[in-house]
């Protein structure tokens, strides 16, 4: 979660017409036990909602009281966390750039010293990056077939995990595409560049496609985790109550909210949205008949719908006729049910595409909770995947909020079934399919928390490769048209 930050600049909060904001730093436990039983919530100093709010729900602030508890406890293991995401990613980049432990061994005992990782090289891997090394599209999805820009989407979603000088070889290298911008953003909330992007152009004859993808959660970093189970929102005219760090991590100012242009002192800090968005500008003016796609996993999923919502917001009729589609992967739920409606009929107005992926028993879609006390639900189609990589389309993935007594022993049940198929894939098909040691590490602790490792974005490249063709060619856009209906 984003929390306010420390900055002695003032806090605007007039471009809301209403917020809920949970700050776990500094609660005790006798101030969350407090707020089970007093309705008084504008009265709690880790609340910061209008003065003299009340929730007469016992079950929403119960849920309040749950959010700030995992927040904390979250933030208790950042440090521990982050130590072991850094020994995870050094000890593989370690044995590579010494070309691995016999070589190592080897150089030592010449007397060589080992060299060490360089995190800014375009060999080095982040976490996700070991956990799937492909960087190659898959030479048998061809342009014309159906899969290909879901396939495209979730290789860009995947690599924007990694370093500018990996991204841009992987784009050039790899792929044959023109590596455009990568993007290293400022949040005003956590006074920190927290949000980081690319765009790639792909040319086929005289047709182009520009993509935007967003970077999502760090699997290490407590405190992206942390967003996913904050309850805090902001309601703005028009739209409705958006997650309040989504909104954060895409640029929302703290002096000033959502202006249509920057105007001010600190406009020279980069701000994800108006960044990307100037820069989509200059390159579609170059050439006006492409069109862009939006695509994220994780975080960066929730940042990709939320992109086109404050362009409609802006009035930006003329990007979103270029918008080809939005592809999400993973996608935490963003909003609440008016919100929903609002995205729908920006969606149906402008004729977009939009895909929301979702990998079997991922536990990221199914958060911040979905029930008729909570504010935030999914909207529109949902292309889900079970663990054979069979796709349906549905209006909501199964076991939508996750914590089920029922869906337990299935849950625990396809988690062994997907630490086996691990072993076996590589044979199934090929051996570009073959898991890393990351990758099964995290399978492993599937067997104790069932879902976390199918967040990763191996079974979602997968599934793009292994899904039926014909599922691609379903669109959402009749399931989109009867909501608002």
């Amino acid at each position: 979660m984003a929390i306010e930050g420390t900055s002695t600049r003032p806090c605007d909060n007039s471009f809301c017409e209403d917020r809920l904001l949970l700050s776990p730093k500094d609660v005790g436990l006798w101030d969350l036990m407090k707020l089970l039983f007093s309705k008084n919530i504008g009265n709690r100093k880790f609340i910061e909602c209008p003065k003299g709010t009340t929730e007469e729900s016992f079950s929403r602030r119960f849920v309040i009281f749950i959010s700030i508890v995992a927040q904390k406890v979250l933030h208790l293991v950042n440090k521990p966390l982050n130590w072991v995401g850094s020994a995870v990613e050094f000890m593989p980049n370690f044995m590579d750039v010494n070309g691995g432990f016999f070589k190592l061994l080897g150089n030592i005992a010449s007397g060589n010293m080992p060299v060490l990782p360089n995190n800014e090289s375009p060999d080095y891997l982040t976490a996700i990056g070991l956990w799937d090394i492909r960087r190659d599209l898959d030479n048998r999805i061809k342009h014309d077939d159906p899969r290909y820009t879901s396939a495209l989407a979730i290789m860009a979603a995947k690599s924007a995990y990694e370093n500018e000088a990996y991204i841009k070889e992987t784009v050039e290298k790899h792929w044959k595409m023109e590596f455009l911008e990568f993007f290293n953003c400022w949040n005003d909330y956590e006074e920190d560049y927290t949000t980081q992007g690319f765009m790639w152009s792909d040319k086929t004859g005289d047709s182009e496609l520009i993509g935007v993808s967003f970077r999502g959660t760090s699997p290490y970093n407590a405190k992206d985790w942390s967003s996913d189970v904050d309850l805090s929102w902001y309601k703005l005219p028009g739209i409705g109550k958006v997650h309040a760090g989504f909104l954060k991590a895409l640029g929302l100012r703290k002096s000033q909210g959502w202006p249509n242009d920057i105007q001010s002192e600190y406009s020279e800090k980069p701000y994800a949205y108006y960044t990307i968005r100037k820069k989509l500008k200059e390159r579609l003016q170059n050439n006006p008949n492409a069109k862009f796609l939006v695509t994220g996993h994780s975080l960066g999923a929730a940042l990709s719908i939320l992109f086109p919502a404050v362009l409609a917001y802006h009035n930006e009729n003329d990007l979103l006729s270029k918008l080809e589609g939005v592809y999400t992967f993973g996608q935490p739920r963003v909003g609440d049910h008016e919100f929903g409606e609002y995205m729908t009929k920006v969606l149906v107005e402008h004729g977009l595409r939009y895909r929301r992926f979702v990998y079997c028993n991922d536990l990221v879609p199914r958060v911040p909770f979905d029930s008729s006390d909570l504010y935030f639900k999914h909207f529109g189609g949902c292309y889900y995947y079970n663990s054979f990589y069979k796709g349906q389309m549905l209006p909501e993935e199964p076991n939508k909020n996750y914590f089920s007594i029922l869906a337990i022993i299935p849950m625990f049940a396809n988690a062994f079934w997907e630490l086996l198929r691990s072993f076996i894939i590589y044979y199934q098909n090929g051996p570009e399919y073959c898991e890393t040691f990351t990758c099964r590490g995290w399978r492993v602790i599937g067997l104790l928390i069932a879902g976390l490792p199918a967040h990763g974005p191996q079974d979602y490249v997968n599934l793009t490769r292994l899904g039926s063709p014909e599922l691609f060619v379903t669109s959402s856009a009749d399931q989109l048209t009867n909501s608002v209906n």
